[in-house]
């Protein structure tokens, strides 16, 4: 017979192992949970691991591994650790909800608002789930979805601030600065020294101008959180705005180093280079975000910039980069769009122009484009200007007195700048900014108006087949390069003109006359000043070897700035001592600092455009070159309206000749400066009212044109 007893004993005793077996298992899950609360994750992580060795489908002890492998910054691991989590334990609203916040980090975004979603499928009060789900869409580029997801959070859990900070990161993003102000201050009163909110603070402050308080908000951030990358690429932001670029350039320095992958520090690093005249770098940044986002769109109109400053790009890759923008941002846009224009198709009625610039204030921009609305004839158009920028000056009133219209609407999102338009029964809607600064091009990509139009501010083609016109003249855009672009070209007497001075400034002789030698003169941003460029002007300095050259740009201020300039020309055999410099100042002691110079050298292969027109008010001639590109080819297109097309070369070589030639003609210099202003009074180009009118004329057909395309003709045949 069996030994029954002996067999009661053995099971007895296994079971007992087993029972402390799953004892000590619990036990050491809650060590693991209170060692993790404690910040002591590596000892946390060692228990997990033991935990697994034992038990290999544990989920607890897999789920805090996979959320302590994501708090030490390796997200693969965690990745792996939470979907193996998730295959023990699907309805885990939890490891869900986790799970996305580490795709979010590996920026795979689609697949992080799946788990997202699921989490709170699962717990539809998941409130966390609610707010992590808002910093994806964002991330996606569904700004108003994620407001709405934090509005949900909010309601679940009031006092929650990471709702609250995320609330206002979504709104900043659809340009309701003020209400993502309210929201972060709002997460900071509930949880004082909250770095992240401090820094989407920043963010908004900086938006709305106030760069001071935005400084302060990242500084206080970044000695909360010394690592948070977001703050240190805003503290540069705002320095690049202050054009203290020693410090921008550290400041995203400091970001890479914090978060190498981080899109937005390489994206502003870009900027850095670029206004250094370091554009292959420039453009290596940009195309490195967009092999990781490539419909990153401010990072593709940033690039579409950079391209304007590169010797050897053309028309066509100019355009190309232009239509890149359409196909990864542009078209998608268009696509979810189905615009009705209702408009009274009368082909001769009063027509309703929207224009649409973040520049109706003191910028060069403003002064192409404010001499057609000051001039346009009332009687057959109403002007509505849409303004996108918080700034507000003096010259913002002036914008604001000449139209009929003055909306503003810079904190008004793309959806609702659209329906503005069509409340508005806007008929032609310009667009005075292209690929700049404030663009919005978005809500062109939808066509508002029936008819759309590019012009001015910059008038170098946008790449939008919804933008049906682009102003511009034969010069600047020769009739072979026409078919390149995705607009129709319409010619005025010149792409862009300018503003007179405000006030009638002194112009007197030419200084050559009492300093005994010429002064050249670059007033131009010093991100237009190529390598190309330098070695014509040391080549003219060699010409003319008396001669000095007189440098003007903001970023002048910086002595590191000036000598990076001089050892820039020293490379060419030109003694610093030569050139000098003038940083920033107000308009009128901007153009007033002309009288200082006898001719201005025009930079390339992008050219001035309203500082070329400053030049040539104030009397001083410019030496230009003819260039492949239509950046290239704007001063020679200015000089040419007003007569002086012996003013421009077709090579490096004919510009220095010219340079040299003209600085030994101070006679011709006198009289220049005594009759260009009244030759560009006369001009079609320079003179306002009659540039208006072509302006008008192009407005009047492009409406008739399309009148008769929404309205063919029906032609009855005869019985």
């Amino acid at each position: 017979m069996a030994n029954t007893k002996g067999m009661r004993a053995f099971h007895n005793a296994r079971l007992k192992k087993q029972q402390r077996k799953a004892y000590d298992i619990d036990e050491a899950r809650n060590r693991a949970f209170l060692l993790h609360q404690a910040g002591r994750i590596g000892d946390a992580q060692a228990i997990c691991r033991e935990i697994l060795e034992r038990s290999p489908r544990h989920f607890d002890a897999m789920h805090l591994l996979g959320i302590t492998e994501y708090q030490s910054g390796r997200h693969e691991e965690a990745d792996r650790l939470l979907q193996q989590a998730l295959l023990i334990e699907p309805r885990s609203a939890a490891a869900c909800s986790n799970h996305g916040i580490v795709l979010h980090e590996l920026k795979r975004y689609d697949a992080a608002l799946a788990r997202l979603d699921k989490a709170i499928a699962l717990k539809p009060d998941y409130a966390e789930a609610f707010s992590n789900r808002a910093m994806t869409l964002i991330e996606l580029g569904h700004h108003a979805e994620a407001v709405a997801s934090c509005d949900r959070a909010v309601a679940l859990k009031p006092n929650y601030p990471e709702a609250h900070s995320n609330r206002g990161n979504a709104l900043c993003q659809l340009r309701r600065f003020d209400e993502a102000l309210a929201s972060c201050d709002k997460a900071i009163a509930l949880r004082p020294g909250y770095a992240d909110a401090l820094s989407n603070r920043g963010d908004a402050l900086t938006e709305l101008g106030r760069f001071d308080q935005a400084l302060a908000s990242y500084d206080q951030a970044i000695a909360l959180k010394p690592r948070l990358a977001a703050a240190w690429v805003g503290r540069g932001n705002v320095f690049l705005n202050l054009n203290r670029y020693g410090e921008a350039f550290a400041a995203f320095q400091q970001a890479l180093a914090v978060k190498p992958d981080s899109l937005k520090a390489l994206a502003q690093l870009a900027h850095y280079y670029e206004r250094h005249g370091r554009v292959e770098e420039a453009i290596a940044c940009y195309d490195r975000v967009l092999a990781v986002k490539p419909d990153f769109s401010e990072v593709i109109s940033n690039k579409i910039f950079a391209l304007d400053l590169v010797p050897q790009a053309g028309f066509a890759e100019h355009q190309e980069a232009r239509k890149e923008w359409w196909r990864r941002v542009g078209a998608k846009i268009a696509a979810r769009s189905s615009p009705r224009h209702a408009n009274d198709r009368d082909p001769a009625r009063r027509l309703v122009l929207g224009y649409v610039s973040a520049d109706f204030r003191r910028h060069s921009a403003a002064t192409t484009f404010w001499p057609v609305l000051a001039n346009h004839d009332k009687s057959q158009f109403e002007v509505i200007c849409y303004s996108c920028s918080i700034i507000r000056d003096d010259v913002t009133e002036n914008f604001a007195r000449a139209a009929d219209r003055f909306i503003d609407v810079s904190q008004l999102s793309d959806d609702e700048l659209f329906a503005h338009v069509g409340a508005d029964k806007v008929d032609i809607l310009i667009d005075l900014s292209g690929h700049s600064g404030g663009n919005r091009l978005r809500v062109f990509a939808r066509k508002p108006a029936p008819v759309q139009v590019t012009a001015w501010g910059h008038g170098t083609g946008t790449g939008l087949p919804t933008i049906d016109y682009l102003f511009s003249d034969p010069v600047t855009i020769p009739d072979a390069m026409r078919p390149l672009y995705a607009e129709k070209i319409v010619d005025l007497p010149c792409v862009i003109m300018s503003a007179l001075p405000p006030i009638e400034l002194p112009r007197g002789d030419p200084p050559v006359l009492t300093n005994g030698h010429v002064t050249f003169g670059v007033f131009n941003r010093i991100t237009k000043v190529s390598d190309d460029a330098v070695a014509a002007w040391a080549r003219v300095l060699h010409g003319v070897p008396e001669a000095r050259l007189l440098m003007k740009d903001g970023a002048y201020d910086e002595p590191q700035m000036r000598d990076l300039m001089r050892q820039r020309f020293a490379a060419h055999g030109v003694a610093g001592e030569r050139i000098d410099f003038l940083g920033p100042s107000p308009r009128e002691q901007h153009l007033a600092a002309f009288g200082k110079t006898d001719i201005a050298l025009d930079p390339f292969p992008q050219n001035g455009g309203v500082s070329t027109w400053e030049a040539l008010h104030m009397g001083v001639p410019v030496v230009a070159k003819v260039g492949h590109t239509a950046p290239g080819r704007l001063s020679a297109a200015i000089i040419t309206s007003i007569g002086l097309a012996d003013w421009v070369g077709e090579s490096a070589d004919d510009y220095v000749a010219l340079a040299v030639k003209f600085a030994g003609m101070p006679e011709l210099l006198t009289l220049l400066r005594r009759d260009l202003p009244a030759k560009i009074a006369v001009a079609p180009s320079g003179n306002g009212a009659l540039y208006t009118r072509a302006v008008e004329r192009a407005y009047r057909t492009m409406w008739e044109e399309y009148c008769r395309a929404a309205w063919p003709r029906v032609v009855q045949s005869s019985r």
